[in-house]
């Protein structure tokens, strides 16, 4: 039966265009990836243009815990979802009651009260994560003037821009008044602790003086911070990314090691794509042209003269080939052509930049009542 309610209103937001683009979270054919990427492209778009580019990266307390049924249903009565549709969204939300069960190490339960649940979105249903999408959606339309937020489901970061450090000032404190007055008028919590701000500079020479948000609390200046699993510095060189990546690539290795005296290289392959490839694989069109990957590179290498046996002298071209595994280089180039072909819509053409094409064309040459294909020669 959610299944039915979750395909009518998904198909009502979509048809009617009425999710904010700035959100990424429980949507088709929206990932963390596009997320990421539309971060950084706007950070990037005006670091080369010399602007001051600033972050605030949020922290919301129980997000879902904290959502307010009335506010909820006043915002879907807003969005076309009355009559029977919202008496059946209240009904759902409406009466509803919740317990803890607790098991101890014999094994013993124990049970607390039941009690009416007054707040939040039932998490773990299927409805959930859609209705906590529709509490958050005016957010980002109170920034847009001053700010561009991206916004993975309760993840919520802004990135504030400007070429005037006067105006770039007075942009970062507003935005962050304007989002402290949105996460207070419905009722979500804002953790000033685990919110922070960066200050990002295309280099660590001239880096631009730090700022220090205060809004009726203090923001932490940091240089660094998480954002959707990745670990974004201030200068984007991902070294520390890289650094927190390496132990758990070990650990990948440690574990293969371990497991050699199965002889199965079914099972050792197996092991490789659960434990190393899911780590090496994701972000890793951000971060695969660091200069610092190459310290992951070495240890998959290590990995795969492993898996094989072989000395670690021995060359790993024939090695990845023989397990059908990729080698990190490869790896970031078929990642970033597959992120290319998939979003399309996202990047220009040449011939749209310079009215050059960079593929054969057809030349329609009448000769003998015949058609004939010339190629151009291009330059590259």
């Amino acid at each position: 039966m959610e299944k039915i309610i979750y395909k009518r209103l998904i198909s009502h937001l979509s048809d009617n265009n009425l999710l904010a683009n700035e959100q990424f979270g429980f949507r088709k054919n929206f990932t963390t990836t596009m997320a990421t990427y539309a971060l950084l492209n706007n950070i990037h778009s005006f670091l080369d243009k010399k602007w001051f580019v600033g972050g605030i990266f949020c922290d919301l307390q129980k997000a879902f815990d904290c959502v307010n049924h009335n506010i909820l249903l006043e915002k879907m009565a807003y969005y076309g979802i009355t009559g029977t549709a919202h008496k059946l969204i209240h009904s759902y939300l409406d009466n509803r009651y919740q317990r803890t069960k607790i098991k101890d190490k014999c094994l013993n339960t124990s049970f607390s009260s039941w009690e009416l649940v007054k707040h939040g979105v039932p998490q773990g249903s299927v409805l959930g994560p859609l209705m906590f999408l529709i509490y958050i959606n005016d957010l980002p339309f109170t920034l847009n003037k001053i700010a561009t937020p991206v916004i993975f489901a309760d993840d919520t970061s802004v990135v504030i821009t400007n070429n005037n450090k006067t105006d770039f000032e007075n942009a970062l404190h507003q935005t962050m008044i304007e989002m402290s007055n949105w996460f207070q008028s419905n009722l979500l919590t804002l953790n000033y602790e685990k919110t922070y701000f960066l200050q990002f500079s295309a280099t660590h020479k001239h880096k631009t003086k730090k700022q220090i948000v205060n809004v009726n609390s203090h923001i932490t200046n940091t240089t660094s911070t998480k954002f959707l699993g990745l670990k974004i510095d201030s200068t984007l060189t991902w070294r520390e990314h890289i650094t927190e990546l390496t132990p758990k690539i070990n650990k990948a290795c440690y574990a293969i090691r371990t497991l050699l005296f199965l002889n199965s290289p079914e099972i050792l392959r197996m092991v490789y794509f659960s434990y190393c490839h899911s780590i090496i694989s994701y972000g890793i069109i951000f971060w695969g042209n660091s200069y610092s990957s190459i310290n992951i590179f070495k240890i998959q290498k290590r990995i795969i003269r492993i898996m094989t046996k072989s000395n670690k002298r021995d060359t790993c071209c024939p090695l990845f080939k023989k397990l059908g595994i990729l080698p990190l280089p490869s790896q970031y180039i078929f990642s970033l052509l597959l992120f290319v072909v998939t979003n399309k819509n996202l990047f220009s053409l040449y011939s749209q930049i310079h009215g050059i094409y960079f593929f054969d064309v057809w030349l329609t040459v009448h000769r003998s009542s015949m058609w004939i294909k010339r190629p151009t020669r291009c330059h590259f």
